[in-house]
């Protein structure tokens, strides 16, 4: 990619308004297949921005239903992190990711964090189909450009909150990406277990990753009450009172 063509790409991640594509950029500027951009924890929330395609949107939900991953290890080292060869990559910092990805026969996954001052947003997802070494120049490209996306998605979250607090119609549009079902579904999952709500959501995780499903997939039932786990408070008294 030429200078000229990151330029370009940078100029229109800046530019870019409030319906603006924020992946497109990064596709233009560097030798990558897809691109996934998040918001990861607080203050925001962690939910999917935007997804280049199906592969990016699967990283992405990954990572956000496990917890764990290049994405998070990113955002919370403030560093990027550089996977070229996936299926022969060993971590002990995101092994069930790991596992998760080469699934999704990953050639190479590449993680930068989203930080504006002392404020960590999120993260940018890259991925390429077979394996490869980002090439330094690309690394600076994508650094910048991923705190181009920080200042978008950060002026955009603020916007939705102040349409919210207006009461404009416009705050309840919601996402295709959106995790409101898990939020709402944790919250059920805390009244139906007991456990406290700050707990609730790596309850919902750990069931969703026992039955070998996502954790969208099991918000939908819980919410739907085709899944119940009212039982489970009376199951865990037995266990302890055994």
């Amino acid at each position: 990619m030429s200078g000229d063509g990151f330029v370009g790409a940078a100029a229109a991640l800046f530019r870019a308004g409030d319906d603006g594509g924020l992946c497109d950029p990064f596709l233009a500027a560097l030798p990558i297949r897809g691109v996934a951009i998040s918001t990861l924890g607080d203050p925001i929330g962690s939910e999917t921005v935007c997804a280049s395609d199906a592969v990016a949107a699967q990283l992405d939900e990954i990572q956000l239903d496990l917890g764990e991953g290049p994405c998070w290890e990113a955002m919370t080292t403030g560093r990027p992190v550089l996977e070229p060869d996936m299926q022969a990559a060993t971590t002990v910092t995101w092994p069930l990711a790991l596992s998760a990805m080469r699934e999704l026969r990953l050639g190479a996954a590449f993680a930068f964090p989203m930080r504006l001052g002392d404020l960590d947003i999120g993260a940018v997802d890259l991925y390429h189909d077979e394996a490869f070494v980002l090439p330094p120049r690309a690394v600076e490209h994508a650094s910048v450009l991923a705190e181009g996306a920080a200042r978008q998605v950060l002026r955009r979250a603020l916007a939705r909150a102040d349409s919210d607090t207006d009461g404009d119609s416009a705050g309840d549009d919601i996402s295709e990406y959106s995790r409101r079902e898990v939020y709402q579904a944790s919250g059920m999952l805390a009244a139906q277990t007991g456990v406290r709500a700050e707990d609730a959501l790596l309850l919902l995780r750990a069931h969703a990753f026992a039955m070998g499903r996502t954790v969208m997939d099991l918000s939908a039932d819980i919410i739907a009450r085709t899944v119940d786990f009212t039982g489970q408070r009376a199951n865990d008294r037995d266990d302890s009172a055994s």
